[in-house]
Order: structure tokens, then C-alpha cells, then sequence
């Protein structure tokens, strides 16, 4: 009888790497998420959420996904983006909180440290989650994908909605957890915590030995 586990390395040829919302919007301090503040504000707000993301998580998801495309391993990238340029087809809670980003922005250009390359796959959406607003499950099962590394903004809205959503749609999930940013350790930390029975946590270090791993074996 086989033993269901989350704990699984990850097969290359049924994994893909995902990145969520890493975009000029939010992760750039020109971003239309921080319009209107000043270098003070700025840093009063977001001072530890920018360090976080240039200091640590960024390099981090340059490794993986330097990494992944080396091992031949599907990269693809979620950005906020709408259908539109008014943003008419946002959703209801994008509205409310007044998140706009128009078609063919610049703040919808996923930023250029982990710029796509060829033809990664890169899809707009307009929730938290980008299972709900995307047809990333169709795409995903078109490839083959069964297993999800999971890296990108913010920590305890976007990623975690993912990380839950793809875990109820019948995907095994890592989450990099040294290659997420949000604005506080303290929200970082409760998220790890809160998803910890939806998804396998490694960091960037682990899962890089796991596809060196997975590389020497297939070698063999």
C-alpha cells in the first residue's frame, strides 16, 4: 500500500516553478502601490519589507530560478495585472482597495531581476489568488504539472491563497520560504505556521541540494 505524503522531492519532470506578483507594482519602490509617499514614508512603512526583498528574497529567487531553467524545469510568473485599462474587470476586493494596474503597464512587468525569458509563461491576474482569476490549473495539467515551488509576494495574501488553493486542486506544494517577502517577520512567520499543513517549507539552500540531487540520480 503507498504512503501518502506532502514530503516529496520534487520530480523535474512534473514540477514548475511559480512566482507570484513579483512586479514592478509592489516590488519597486516607483511601484503605483506605494503612489504619493514620500522617501520617509516610504521607509516608515515599508522600510523592512524592502530590505527583506532586496536583501533576501530576490538574490534567493535569481538562484532558483537560475536553477530550474538549468534543469529544464518549467519557470512561470503570476503578475497583477487587469484585462483592461480602466480596470473595469477587477475584482470586487482589487477595487475596494484601490489596486489598479492597466493592461501593458509598467507596473505590470515583472521586474527585471527575474525578468522572463523566451517564452515563460507569464499570466495577469486580478485576486489574491491566481487559481481564481487565471486558468493556471488548465495550464498547469496541459503541462504535465504535478508538483509547485512556490516563491514571490506578499507571504500572508497572495502566496498563502495560492499555496492553499493549489493544495485543494491536487498539487503538491513547497513553498521557498527564504524567497517570500511581506511586511513584518511577525506576518512572514504566522503565515509559515498557519500553512504548514498545507504544503512542504524549505528554503533556498534545501531545495537547490534537492534538484542537484535529482540531477546526479538521473545521471546515473
Amino acid at each position: 500500500m503507498t504512503t501518502l505524503s506532502r514530503e516529496l522531492p520534487l520530480v523535474p519532470a512534473q514540477s514548475a516553478l511559480l512566482f507570484i506578483d513579483v512586479q514592478n507594482f509592489g516590488a519597486d519602490r516607483r511601484g503605483g502601490e506605494f503612489a504619493g509617499l514620500s522617501e520617509a514614508e516610504l521607509e516608515t512603512r515599508f522600510g523592512y519589507y524592502f530590505e527583506r526583498l532586496e536583501t533576501v528574497a530576490l538574490p534567493n529567487m535569481q538562484r532558483l530560478q537560475a536553477a530550474f531553467r538549468q534543469a529544464g524545469i518549467e519557470v512561470m510568473y503570476t503578475v497583477i495585472e487587469s484585462l483592461t485599462l480602466d480596470g473595469r474587470d477587477r475584482s470586487l476586493d482589487y477595487k475596494i482597495t484601490g489596486f489598479h494596474v492597466p493592461r501593458g503597464s509598467w507596473d505590470a512587468k515583472v521586474l527585471d531581476a527575474i525578468a522572463p525569458a523566451g517564452d515563460e509563461i507569464v499570466l495577469p491576474k486580478t485576486s489574491s489568488s491566481v487559481f481564481i482569476s487565471t486558468n493556471i490549473d488548465y495550464v498547469l495539467r496541459n503541462l504535465g504539472v504535478r508538483q509547485l515551488a512556490i516563491a514571490g509576494l506578499v507571504t500572508d495574501q497572495c502566496i498563502e491563497s495560492a499555496v492553499r488553493d493549489a493544495c485543494d486542486l491536487g498539487y503538491l506544494v513547497t513553498l521557498v520560504t527564504d524567497a517570500c517577502a511581506t511586511y513584518s517577520q511577525e506576518r512572514h512567520d504566522g503565515t509559515l505556521r498557519a500553512i504548514k499543513g498545507y504544503c512542504r517549507q524549505r528554503t533556498t539552500d534545501q531545495l537547490l541540494a534537492e534538484l542537484d540531487g535529482a540531477a546526479d540520480a538521473h545521471d546515473v
